[in-house]
């Protein structure tokens, strides 16, 4: 591993990169990023899910899963009509409705009434043009990403708590898929925490061992068994 100001890269094969990204979540587990004070510390929950989400695993590709979670990692967030989970022809057929009534309180002398819902007719109308510009540019932005920038540029991943890049080596020397990773943790006072606990994993961990998915139709097609209950933990170790 190489440590610099930018983070702690490796360059390997596919599970070099996917132990290199279970070293740097232990690391963050290890140092306790959700309750450091002894307090619950909301800053770095969702963000440690985000990356604990987004890091490649052991029975993903590069092409495929990891560039479908950074296009949607990526993508332009909700806005509230979506949050609200109303289409921009239902908002636009409820600000008509707010403009009618609008109207008829008007004519029924009730300025303020009309002036409210006025105001609300323009929010609808407003809140319409927002999903569908949001939604338009998800679309080019999933074709652009998926299809271009991929070509051009490194699979990345950044929030509060992670920025990291992953991409295919051109250095591969005949040993078959070859890969970069680089993981930065944006806090500094966590980043020497983290570059502490790895420096220890190196010195204390000879051989680490890779998560997997469980995988049990298979012996349950062939044995007619059922799957062993699921305990929470959706994966098992094996050597790396």
């Amino acid at each position: 591993m190489e440590e610099s100001i930018s983070g702690f890269k490796v360059r390997g094969d596919w599970g070099d990169i996917v132990e290199h990204g279970e070293r740097i979540t232990r690391a963050l587990q290890d140092i306790d990023i959700h309750d450091p004070d002894g307090e619950t510390d909301t800053r770095f929950a969702r963000a440690f899910e985000e990356w604990e989400e987004w890091r490649p695993k052991a029975h993903e590709t590069l092409d495929s899963d990891v560039s479908e979670k950074t296009a949607d990692q990526a993508s332009v967030e909700e806005g509230k009509g979506e949050k609200a989970g109303k289409e921009p022809d239902e908002d636009i057929k409820t600000a008509g409705e707010k403009l009618s009534e609008s109207y008829e309180q008007l004519e029924e002398d009730d300025a303020e009434a009309a002036v409210d819902n006025w105001k609300e007719s323009v929010d609808y109308v407003a809140r319409a043009a927002d999903s569908a510009s949001r939604k338009a540019l998800r679309r080019v932005e999933d074709t652009v990403y998926q299809n271009v920038m991929t070509q051009l540029a490194p699979y990345y991943f950044d929030n509060e708590l992670v920025s990291a890049n992953v991409q295919q080596s051109t250095r591969n020397g005949g040993n078959g898929e070859q890969f970069v990773f680089e993981v930065n943790v944006n806090d500094d006072e966590l980043k020497e925490e983290v570059s502490d606990r790895l420096a220890e994993y190196e010195d204390e961990i000879d051989r680490w061992h890779v998560e997997v998915e469980k995988n049990t139709d298979a012996a349950e097609a062939i044995e007619g068994a059922e799957p062993p209950p699921d305990n929470g933990d959706n994966s098992k170790s094996t050597t790396n």
